[in-house]
């Protein structure tokens, strides 16, 4: 049985490819005194790993039923 649902990898795998775009466009900036410093790419990036996996491990759940079969 997958631990997250479909639905929620789906959301979570999104999540982190936007936040992959918003690090591709500029890491870190300034304005007058305050600065934002966006989350490590190399971190962003394990996360769409991980929330690809268990997509997958969803999806395959929904096809096959949960079970594992051997052909």
């Amino acid at each position: 049985m997958a631990i997250f649902s479909k639905k929620l990898c789906e959301q979570k795998l999104r999540t982190w490819l936007e936040a992959e775009d918003a690090i591709a466009t500029g890491q870190r900036y300034q304005i007058e005194d305050r600065s934002l410093t966006r989350a490590d790419l190399h971190e962003v990036r394990k996360e769409i790993e991980f929330w690809t996996g268990q997509l997958a491990a969803a999806e395959n759940e929904e096809k096959y039923g949960g079970r594992n079969r051997m052909f």
